[in-house]
């Protein structure tokens, strides 16, 4: 960053200027020739596909494709009718590819400024902003090339492009390789997880029926319209898709005194279930209340009591051995549904307690490093994802970081 500074002082001593977009770029229309069409292959940005609809495959290669746009390696390339930021990218292909006439393509001036830098610029609040404010609002967005040539770009000289490039990159870096690690890790959590239920699976006196150690009772009630700003705690059952993890002793949601009366009570270690959902992976996920005081939930709900320690049960919950068995007892089409009386027959390892608790040691470790978005790798990636953000929107408006004005 001191380099960054220096080089902005000794080369920008007045500020750095603003251009207009039409003054380094041009608008390309250079029509296909003898391009084969089963050479054809994506166009990417940052490892990702520009947008699938783009890209032709070999199944239509014998279709006439003469007035399709060619485009090379570092045009830009976006749809005006589908405008999204991430859909505005450059080829790094070093063949030429070939794209539908609806796309706009055009070129920068490399002598002036760097694909890099401008792919940066586009992405930052201000690039956003300025996108917005110029989207044609219709039956369809649009975002015509007389709308991309008037947006305002920070232009510095080429030696500052580069650092400022080389230093997002850093970021960007960074986070690939945390989430990189997080992935390993939570495979390697996956792992340890299934294969310490299925080895006590292997001792069969350890095997009994959920029945066998509790209850599950069904919930009731409760819609999203029943919310209020206090109240009791509640937990709606679409919250366990989107919202909460393993374990919880905080609700997101309160309903009314009255409301709360008519609806089931959920205790310390009792498992919330999901039991209804559209897709069979979702169905029967859980959360565990951990909270010291009691709270409701409502229907599409389970409620399992039982008498073992609680977060084992729950970790439970989330193995491939339950996976397995819930697959045959599930049912329904539009929607998946299983209930309470067939949950109830799901066989789970049951050893000692003082067992239990070693389990539950172990997992907790590796839970907080991959699901805690407080303390683990989520909280880390979070935070540099955060960080990125301030610096390239800082950095590409050249305001103040931290002391020291850029």
């Amino acid at each position: 960053m001191n380099n960054l500074i220096s080089l902005i002082r000794d080369f920008c001593p007045n500020g750095v200027d603003h251009i207009k977009l039409s003054t380094i770029s041009k608008r390309l229309n250079e029509k296909n020739g003898e391009l084969k069409y089963n050479s054809v292959r994506a166009v990417v940005s940052s490892g990702k596909l520009v947008d699938p609809l783009m890209i032709f495959k070999d199944s239509v290669a014998s279709e006439d494709k003469s007035n399709y746009l060619v485009v090379r390696k570092n045009h830009y390339i976006y749809n005006p009718a589908r405008i999204n930021i991430g859909s505005i990218a450059y080829s790094q292909e070093e063949e030429p590819v070939i794209l539908s006439p609806m796309y706009i393509v055009f070129d920068l001036d490399k002598e002036k400024v760097l694909n890099e830098y401008f792919d940066y610029f586009i992405r930052s609040s201000e690039g956003r902003r300025q996108i917005i404010s110029r989207v044609e609002e219709g039956a369809r967005f649009r975002f015509p090339y007389e709308s991309m040539e008037k947006l305002f770009i920070p232009l510095p000289p080429l030696a500052i492009q580069k650092e400022i490039v080389q230093i997002l990159d850093q970021f960007k870096q960074l986070i690939t390789e945390l989430t990189t690690e997080h992935t390993a890790r939570k495979q390697q959590y996956d792992y340890y997880l299934n294969k310490m239920y299925e080895d006590l699976s292997k001792n069969k006196a350890s095997l009994v029926k959920l029945h066998e150690i509790g209850i599950i009772e069904r919930g009731n009630g409760l819609q999203k319209s029943d919310f209020v700003e206090k109240g009791v705690p509640c937990i709606h059952y679409g919250q366990i898709y989107t919202y909460f993890g393993t374990y919880t002793a905080k609700t997101k949601s309160f309903v009314s005194i009255e409301l709360a009366k008519k609806l089931k009570k959920v205790k310390y270690g009792d498992i919330i279930i999901a039991v209804t959902s559209e897709n069979i992976e979702d169905v029967c996920k859980s959360v565990l209340w951990l909270g010291d005081e009691e709270i409701v939930t409502g229907g599409h709900t389970g409620i399992f009591r039982h008498n073992q320690n609680p977060k084992y049960i729950a970790y439970f919950f989330k193995t491939k051995m339950f996976f397995e068995q819930k697959r045959k007892i599930a049912h329904g089409t539009k929607v998946i549904e299983v209930t309470p009386r067939k949950l109830e027959n799901i066989v789970i390892p049951i050893p000692s307690l003082d067992e239990q608790q070693r389990i539950v040691d172990i997992l907790d470790k590796f839970d907080k490093l991959v699901n805690d978005i407080s303390e683990g790798l989520p909280a880390e990636i979070a935070a540099r994802k955060k960080q990125y953000e301030y610096y390239r929107d800082k950095l590409l408006t050249f305001k103040e970081v931290g002391n020291e004005s850029i």
